[in-house]
């Protein structure tokens, strides 16, 4: 009796053996077309002390959550991605949706996203305050003036590639309430060259922090009914034999008709410049930055001209995931107004 029990349970064995073996190859299948996901989130906050220009108006102080965002991205199949994320910001207290994309990829030459995203446009514009150098960007009339949806994003289709040293992508958009004669279409595209190490993927970062030697130029135009806008963007940076890494990046961006930030025309520029210590100082390293530009706005009555110096100490603790700033920025312009901002601001994203 005990050697029958035996025997069946032998071949119970087998059997499950076999069953398994077999069940192998469609398990696996079943497992590689589950979609993976991921999900993340930012925070930027700061507390600001702003004066105003011949007594203007009484100095603020302020605690402010400048953003506060959710990462949600997927993968569907080995040549389909799905990417969606929202904003809350503190100046209309509201959650948008700022990125809603199907992105299709057959290698690197082939790329199709469809839906809400960034469109070809300046580095500035394609890196965001998360992935900046600095605290204080788009307060200076030069980066990010194209017009945009939500947060420097709008709603279309566009083919993106990378051919060698050169990144090319070019789509068309539809921009809520831009109406130009008989057409509400966009057409945007960007050439990008990184003569040193490539940056991989479409959106791009403002700085490396010393993980990659760059040399990168890059070329934009945005067009709608015969309203332009252009700009053309510089970034170098390198790692020193000492560890420190230096940073410089400028741009050049003219708007005419389209976009901008005061008057139906400006042209404008900036300098950045930066450099990371080599020595970590506690948790983290220190980063000092400076950053100068000009823009003239036109105006029936006249042109306008501000000048913005920003100053920053960049605390980095893990790079764009944790660092603290302190941060001067001092805004003038040509008819007598401007303001001195002088804060500290934290960003952590997971």
């Amino acid at each position: 009796m005990r050697s029958k029990n035996t025997k069946r349970a032998a071949l119970g064995l087998k059997a499950a053996a076999s069953f398994t073996l077999l069940a192998a190859p469609f398990s696996a299948a079943f497992a590689q077309s589950t979609p993976s996901v991921s999900v993340g989130a930012g925070v930027r906050t700061s507390f600001t002390n702003i004066s105003f220009d011949n007594d203007a108006a009484d100095d603020v102080s302020d605690f402010e959550l400048n953003s506060a965002r959710i990462y949600i991205s997927g993968t569907v199949t080995e040549n389909i991605k799905v990417m969606f994320n929202t904003e809350y910001t503190s100046g209309d207290e509201d959650i948008e949706v700022i990125d809603a994309a199907a992105m299709f990829s057959w290698g690197d030459k082939l790329n199709i996203w469809a839906g809400r995203f960034l469109p070809p446009s300046d580095r500035a514009n394609l890196y965001g305050p998360y992935y900046a150098s600095h605290w204080g960007t788009f307060v200076d009339g030069v980066q990010d003036g194209y017009p945009f949806e939500t947060n420097g994003r709008d709603d279309g289709v566009m083919y993106w590639g990378q051919f060698g040293i050169m990144k090319a992508s070019f789509g068309a958009f539809d921009v809520k309430n831009l109406t130009k004669g008989s057409s509400d279409v966009l057409w945007a595209g960007r050439l990008q060259w990184d003569f040193w190490d490539q940056e991989a993927g479409y959106y791009l970062n403002g700085t490396y922090y010393g993980e990659k030697d760059l040399l990168a130029l890059g070329v934009a135009a945005q067009n709608a009914a015969g309203d332009n806008a252009y700009s053309v963007d510089f970034l170098l940076e390198k790692k020193l034999g000492n560890s420190g890494v230096v940073t410089i990046e400028s741009e050049y961006a003219k708007y005419d008709g389209l976009g901008g930030y005061a008057g139906p025309k400006s042209d404008g520029w900036y300098l950045l410049g930066a450099y990371l210590l080599p020595q970590p100082v506690g948790s983290g390293r220190l980063q000092f930055l400076a950053k100068y530009g000009e823009t003239t706005y036109e105006f029936l009555s006249g042109d306008t001209d501000q000048e913005t110096l920003e100053l920053n100490v960049n605390y980095l603790i893990k790079q764009f995931n944790a660092r603290a700033t302190l941060f001067y920025i001092d805004q003038s312009f040509s008819n007598d107004t401007g303001s001195q901002q002088i804060g500290i601001g934290l960003q952590v994203q997971i």
